[in-house]
């Protein structure tokens, strides 16, 4: 878990605007990402049509512990001893999910889910009670915003909060590693 302290007021007004259906630009363990309540259709959507992304591309959104991971994917035992011998931040992409919005969901079923060990983001999944969207903070097809002063004006305009947290972060952080799991529970490696 990252060991940085956050302002509580900021982690309660990103809760507040989670809870009310909006959106949010935050940073993860990884990039700064737009986000809403995982389980909330309309709100899915807005963060498609503010990225300009097809709604057949689905989004990964992010939980806090794999013990209560399951009342949304199942969980293979491969998978299991694979999160536990990394220290990467890795996104899961798992055949079969449940509890979220549809518009996460891809084609095949699947959807990818990354436990975060950041502590505001941690956070943010705990209070909020749901999985949260994490979705790279810029318009479709445009280079990934490495850190928060990368991140565009028109990004900035379109969301309802922008935390506080790690803004004067310059740290060029990089995605996390990506391993989908298919049906028969075994997996590939997609990005290292």
């Amino acid at each position: 878990m990252n060991g940085s302290l956050f302002d509580e007021q900021d982690l309660q007004s990103a809760l507040a605007v989670l809870r009310a259906g909006g959106v949010i630009l935050y940073p993860t363990d990884t990039v700064w990402g737009i986000g809403c309540d995982a389980t909330l259709d309309e709100a899915v959507s807005r963060i498609y049509a503010l990225k300009e992304r097809a709604d057949t591309k689905s989004m990964l959104v992010l939980w806090h512990d794999r013990e209560s991971l399951a009342q949304y994917v199942m969980v293979p035992a491969k998978v299991e001893q694979l999160l536990d011998e990394s220290d990467k931040p890795t996104t899961i992409i798992y055949p079969k999910v449940h509890g979220l919005s549809s518009k996460l969901v891809a084609e095949d079923g699947s959807v990818g889910v990354r436990l975060t060990k950041e502590s505001f983001t941690m956070a943010l999944c705990e209070q909020l009670g749901h999985p949260i969207v994490s979705t790279s903070a810029n318009i479709s097809g445009e280079q990934t915003p490495r850190n928060y002063e990368q991140i565009s004006d028109n990004i900035r305009a379109r969301v309802d909060y922008i935390c506080m947290y790690r803004r004067d972060d310059l740290t060029e952080h990089e995605p996390s590693r990506i391993i989908r799991v298919r049906q028969d529970n075994t997996y590939d490696i997609l990005r290292k």
